[in-house]
């Protein structure tokens, strides 16, 4: 595997972790990982990039090595613009200035993607792994939505710890059956931390389970990614199992109109791929992203 050099640098008041692969001075390539996952994910998609692109891959707050928000001794609250707030320091630490290739999976797709229609000056090409969002709702789902985050917050979610790595690997492949036995030994050690009690718990902030109080309004999404200035690369699993828990597959070609909103957008479905897509397919990925991004 290619080696990654870590390094930590401190934004909007968090000390972030941001991993990199290749050479400094080569074009540069910035990875942001999906919800309940970190840099490291990547890195089997960084084998086959590293020699021509530096490759750039911070850890959202919250989750890997990043620091977890605090406010008066307990967890902080997640919100999305967050997300965006953080990716704009980063940039300005690691490509001030620039117009940057940007990379993203799952929620990483999705904060890209909002981050390319608030700031297209920033963005010069766009990958979206499987970051569709979620399905579209009605007002009145505020209610229920506000409520779900009102008893999140009386009774905090919790992550169960692992006895041993191998079981965090165990984990890491009931999630994903086509994770290889070599490639969830990988991952665990990134994926999880041996506290003091001597178990394995997941470098991710329980609080990142609280619910939104507010429902996904997709047409404001709409509406952003419709200012998306930059080529995006829309990359799907044929058998992702987050999308068919989002939609039927009578409704998926309706669900799939919002892509419309994506001035210039290519389509990949990849096959034998689920919605890990970067670690089912990773050379597949690579070549896509290094392809689209030249």
């Amino acid at each position: 595997m290619t080696p990654s050099r870590s390094e930590f640098t401190t934004v909007r008041g968090l000390r972030h972790h941001v991993r990199q692969w290749g050479t400094p001075g080569a074009p540069k390539l910035f990875l942001l990982h999906g919800w309940m996952d970190m840099s490291a994910s990547f890195q089997f998609v960084a084998d086959a990039l590293a020699e021509r692109w530096h490759i750039i891959a911070p850890d959202w707050r919250g989750f890997g090595l990043t620091d977890w928000p605090v406010s008066d001794g307990r967890a902080g609250s997640y919100w999305f613009p967050d997300y965006l707030a953080d990716l704009e320091a980063l940039l300005d630490v690691y490509a001030p200035g620039e117009a940057v290739n940007l990379v993203g999976h799952s929620m990483g797709g999705n904060v890209v993607c909002h981050y390319a229609g608030v700031r297209p000056a920033r963005v010069k090409r766009l990958v979206n792994l499987e970051g569709f969002g979620l399905p579209a709702t009605q007002p009145s789902a505020a209610i229920k939505q506000m409520a779900k985050w009102l008893d999140d917050l009386r009774e905090p979610p919790t992550l169960r710890p692992y006895a041993s790595l191998e079981d965090v690997a165990a984990r890491l492949r009931k999630t994903n059956p086509r994770l290889t036995d070599a490639r969830a030994a990988f991952l665990a050690p990134h994926w999880a931390r041996r506290g003091d009690d001597g178990l394995w718990h997941l470098l991710g902030d329980a609080a990142h389970k609280i619910a939104s109080p507010y429902p996904y309004r997709l047409d404001e999404t709409l509406a952003i990614w419709g200012n998306i200035g930059a080529p995006v690369l829309y990359v799907e699993a044929n058998d992702s199992e987050v999308l068919r828990h989002l939609t039927s597959e009578a409704d998926r070609g309706k669900f799939r109109e919002r892509f419309r909103a994506f001035k210039q957008l290519r389509e990949v479905f990849l096959d034998d791929a689920g919605h890990m897509v970067h670690h089912d397919q990773p050379a597949q990925v690579a070549a896509l992203i290094d392809e689209f991004c030249q």
